[in-house]
């Protein structure tokens, strides 16, 4: 199977139809599948070869779903950057990953430029600019100018690497045995029918991306309905609620993934414009990455009727388990049932199976034998599973006696901001770096829109006191080595971080008063 049977149906189909249309502008079908076709072509002959890895860093724009496909039919991996990193930050990754190009939105230009300064950089060959040429980095519409529109030849299945943080606190790229570079494309095919499938997404329908498809649930969303379905991507690079819905309405959109944030911001409109929202084109609006206070989904069933289905799941282990509105509205809370191609396990401590009701760390295996690995991490990789086969995103979690999930727990250190994963260590890396921080403990206390934010606890070395322009000497030093996002909200200084005698820290004595009294266990 070449990719024009893949794209070929919805080209002959809808030739003029937009494919993809986002703030600058729209491509049509025909136009897609030219340019894609004429991208892989120019790749290839910059010496691109089969197995190797492009790394884009780009808002939700017409040019990233263009890369994505060519890499999908090209034999190629993918590793989508987060926008928000830092050059330091994306000069690890690029390193890491082994990537031979890399393509960047005009936006993130100037980071790109400070990366490609740094010497764990000098692999990269290729630096590709989207929306316009500049010093150092190639434009891409000059890169597509010089490759063939025609369909390519010897065509192999690529498939994306996503950076996942963890425990060490430095990203580590995650991939699944089931997108295994060169698979032949009826793979591919197959995965995406059976995905739009599942979700009961429409043929033809029309997808809404408005998160990041850095984040592999976003990418996942926007990239399989292309590909699977036909279906229209629209997609905008910033959340605006207000504009959500007119969008939504506008382009008669089908589906769409959304976290609990979003959900609060919508819900928090003006009476006026929700009221003027109509959404009956909605099918499918999925929900994951981050916990959902009851009462927000409650609302948004109330609001825009049975149409939210809640999955439970990972970069590592894609969707693990669904529930549908009904569902949730009988049993309000759960993560819903294992999928069919999955079985669940809740184990002790002492490595033996619970019984329902009772809590554990929450293990998988799919039925189909796919499994995950990180990225040059076989430690890590041992570490998270039980077995070979048997993995864990290290959460805890319980089934009741109709096997329905629920998380009574996360990973202990984990923080989660309006969807985004944030790993305290490598911001503990961070502080414990200034010369007047001795010891630094990074945890989440409660924030009403985001869930969480980022609060850190500061051991000083002696002859260091406490004072505000410390604090804003911290944070202004967490400011050059890390994203926005990450950088903590609020410091405590304390004159001893709560530690066993063996370094372990005991984050929850720090963090347990910010939570007492919220109803919520973190």
């Amino acid at each position: 199977m070449e990719m024009a049977e893949l794209l070929a149906p919805t080209v002959a189909r809808k030739p003029d139809v937009p494919a993809l249309v986002d703030e600058f502008g729209e491509t049509s079908w025909r136009g897609f599948d030219e340019r894609t076709n004429r991208l892989l072509s120019a790749l290839r002959e910059r010496g691109l070869a089969p197995g190797q890895t492009i790394a884009v860093m780009s808002g939700n724009r017409r040019e990233l779903l263009e890369v994505t496909v060519a890499v999908a039919h090209g034999s190629w991996i993918v590793v989508p950057i987060n926008w928000h990193w830092v050059a330091e930050e994306l000069a690890y990754v690029l390193e890491d990953s082994g990537a031979k190009a890399l393509v960047v939105d005009d936006r993130f230009a100037d980071v790109a430029l400070e990366a490609r300064a740094d010497p764990a950089t000098d692999g990269v060959d290729q630096w590709i600019v989207i929306g316009g040429a500049r010093d150092g980095l190639e434009a891409y519409e000059a890169v597509l100018a010089s490759g063939n529109p025609d369909e390519p030849p010897d065509q192999g299945m690529g498939g994306p690497m996503f950076y996942t943080s963890g425990t060490t606190g430095f990203p580590k790229g995650v991939r699944s045995t089931l997108t295994q570079v060169g698979l032949p494309l009826e793979v591919l095919g197959m995965i995406t029918t059976m995905f739009c499938d599942l979700l009961s997404l429409p043929s033809d329908g029309v997808t809404l991306l408005d998160g990041p498809a850095y984040h592999s649930a976003q990418w996942v969303f926007s990239v399989f309905p292309l590909i699977g379905g036909g279906s229209t991507l629209v997609m905008r690079h910033k959340f605006d609620p207000t504009e959500m819905l007119e969008l939504i309405d506008r382009y008669r959109v089908t589906n769409v993934h959304l976290v609990p944030t979003q959900f609060v911001r919508l819900l928090k409109l003006p009476d006026d414009v929700r009221g003027g929202f109509d959404g009956s084109s909605l099918v499918t609006v999925m929900h994951g990455a981050a916990p959902c206070p009851p009462e927000v989904k409650r609302s948004m069933i109330d609001w825009w009727g049975p149409v939210i289905t809640e999955y439970y799941g990972g970069t590592e282990g894609g969707f693990l388990t669904m529930i549908s509105s009904e569902e949730w509205l009988e049993h309000p809370g759960s993560l819903g049932r294992a999928m069919d191609n999955v079985e669940l396990m809740i184990v002790r401590d002492d490595d033996t199976l619970a019984g329902p009701g009772e809590a554990g760390q929450i293990y998988f295996r799919n039925k189909l034998g796919t499994d995950f690995e990180y990225h040059n991490d076989p430690d890590k990789t041992t570490a998270a599973h039980r077995e070979p086969g048997v993995g864990t995103l290290g959460d805890i979690g319980y089934l009741d006696d109709d096997g329905y999930l629920y998380m009574s727990d996360r990973r202990i250190d984990m923080i989660i901001s309006g969807g985004v994963n944030i790993y305290p260590a490598e911001i503990e890396h961070v502080l414990v770096g200034h010369p007047a921080v001795a010891d630094a403990a990074v945890f989440g206390i409660p924030e009403a829109e985001m869930g969480e934010q980022v609060k850190a606890a500061v051991e000083l070395v002696d002859g260091y006191e406490p004072s505000d322009e410390l604090a804003g000497d911290l944070m202004g030093h967490c400011r050059e080595h890390l994203a926005g996002y990450k950088l903590p909200r609020s410091i405590d200084f304390v004159a001893r971080l709560p530690r066993h005698p063996t370094g372990k820290l005991y984050k929850r004595l720090l963090r347990d008063p910010y939570w007492e009294g919220t109803g919520r266990v973190i």
